[in-house]
């Protein structure tokens, strides 16, 4: 790839993997509007770890916290609510990762079209408005339970389709619960780390069959412009989210939606 191609596209993965607008629609639109040839697989995984780098780089201190507590209880020591809060964030991770084993080569060959992008985009966009407008937005996350960490894990499973976002389906199934905004971001991004783990660990493990050669440089530039845009996109999205609330993020979805509708009809 070119320079230009490497920054845009780990620029792009950065910008959107915790903003609810959907980081998959995104990498893929690059190819389909601007002719660019696919990222491939090795550059695929190094802006992940980017992503992966910001958060947890960003939560560092709630992760050693949350760690720290669920080896205590392991060890026979009692739990408290950041061990329980390690649990549901497990137990959250569950149905994305058995969803993704399960239909991953399904939705790669099927479910990557511009259609379904432009679909899906709009779909949850008005979504996650509704919830936004609608939601009852008491509860924080220390009384996150294993119901409400099952309905958004299942709902996490949904962002194995491009356009969905993962952070979108997240955060609009926590304020159809009842969380407040903050929360719900919170509880998205912290479950975002065991599914970018996995996902980074199964697509790395697909890596290791390839032949092709690895172009290093672009693989250690992806990573730092991920994750360097990642950890700015967290640290204001949870600055701002309670003031300005969802809505920006629902008529982008809408506006790109009905953008892609209009390349659809007028390719056809």
């Amino acid at each position: 790839m070119e320079t230009i191609q490497v920054f845009v596209l780990a620029l792009i993965q950065g910008l959107t993997e915790y903003l609810p607008i959907s980081s998959s629609a995104h990498l893929i639109l690059p190819s389909h509007l601007l002719g660019w040839p696919d990222q491939g697989l090795a550059f695929d995984v190094a802006v992940h770890i980017g992503s992966l780098l910001a958060v947890c780089t960003y939560f560092r201190q709630e992760l050693q916290i949350i760690i720290t507590s669920c080896w205590e209880q392991l060890c026979g020591g009692g739990g408290d609510e950041h061990s329980r809060l390690g649990w549901l964030l497990i137990w959250g991770t569950i149905p994305a990762g058995l969803a993704g084993l399960l239909f991953d080569d399904f939705i790669e060959s099927h479910l990557r079209s511009i259609m379904v992008i432009a679909l899906t985009t709009i779909i949850f966009g008005l979504l996650l408005g509704l919830v936004d407008k609608k939601g009852a937005q008491q509860l924080s996350m220390v009384q996150m339970n294993w119901r409400s960490a099952t309905l958004i894990g299942l709902s996490q499973a949904l962002a194995l389709i491009p356009g969905t976002s993962r952070s979108g389906v997240t955060i609009t199934a926590a304020l159809a619960l009842g969380y407040d905004r903050q929360s719900a971001a919170r509880f998205s991004f912290l479950l975002a780390i065991p599914v970018i783990i996995l996902s980074g660990g199964y697509k790395g493990l697909q890596l290791v069959d390839v032949s092709s050669s690895v172009a290093w440089g672009d693989i250690f530039l992806g990573i730092a412009i991920s994750a360097a845009t990642a950890f700015a996109c967290i640290h204001f999205f949870l600055a701002l989210v309670n003031r300005i609330g969802m809505m920006p993020f629902v008529w982008y979805r809408l506006i790109l939606g009905g953008y892609l509708c209009t390349l659809l009809v007028n390719g056809s």
